[in-house]
């Protein structure tokens, strides 16, 4: 299963998030904003003609990638729940750039087992470095237990990506978390 989530991140990373972004940024039909900015700087319409445009061709990549043979499952984000975010957000007095705050307008999640799950901790530092993963991190905060791990290349132009990876003893709870603190904007 270990050489599953390492295709499963390669797969995400180079055909699905550089070759996106790359169609979609790199054409010169929408303009680029930094999304190094903050929500005042970057026009809410831009996000969601992102987002919009993702969720409508985001199944022709998956076609591409060599990934039928992994059980996962992907969302793009809704726009009520970027426009929840948005307006959470932009009331902080501090400011967040946009790059921080929507790396998961795309996201996937794999189901692995406890022992699949400290096998792929061990590796995820040399693939984050190998694959050049933005980052990754274990949260584990109010009944959610769950590695993030991050897709970003170097251009504050492109929006980041997220790739969930659960513990199946924790399925529950993390849906349960869900529910509680992701959904309220319904």
């Amino acid at each position: 299963m270990l050489e599953k989530v390492e295709r499963l991140i390669t797969k995400i990373n180079c055909i699905l998030y550089l070759d996106y972004s790359q169609d979609y940024f790199e054409t010169g039909k929408v303009e680029k904003v930094n999304l190094k900015h903050t929500f005042a700087k970057v026009p809410t319409k831009a996000i969601l003609d992102y987002r919009l445009n993702l969720h409508e061709s985001i199944n022709d990549y998956l076609m591409k990638a060599d990934v039928r043979d992994i059980a996962y499952v992907y969302r793009v984000k809704t726009s009520e729940s970027i426009l929840d975010k948005i307006a959470r957000f932009s009331e902080r007095k501090e400011g967040y750039p946009v790059n921080s705050i929507l790396n998961d307008i795309f996201g996937a999640r794999i189901i692995l087992s406890s022992e699949e799950i400290s096998q792929v901790m061990e590796r995820l530092d040399n693939w984050q470095g190998q694959y050049g993963l933005k980052n990754w991190y274990l949260r584990d905060k109010d009944g959610y237990v769950g590695i993030h791990v991050y897709f970003k290349n170097k251009s504050n132009f492109y929006y980041p990506w997220e790739l969930q990876i659960w513990d199946e003893k924790d399925v529950d709870s993390n849906i349960a978390s869900h529910v509680k603190f992701k959904r309220n904007f319904v």
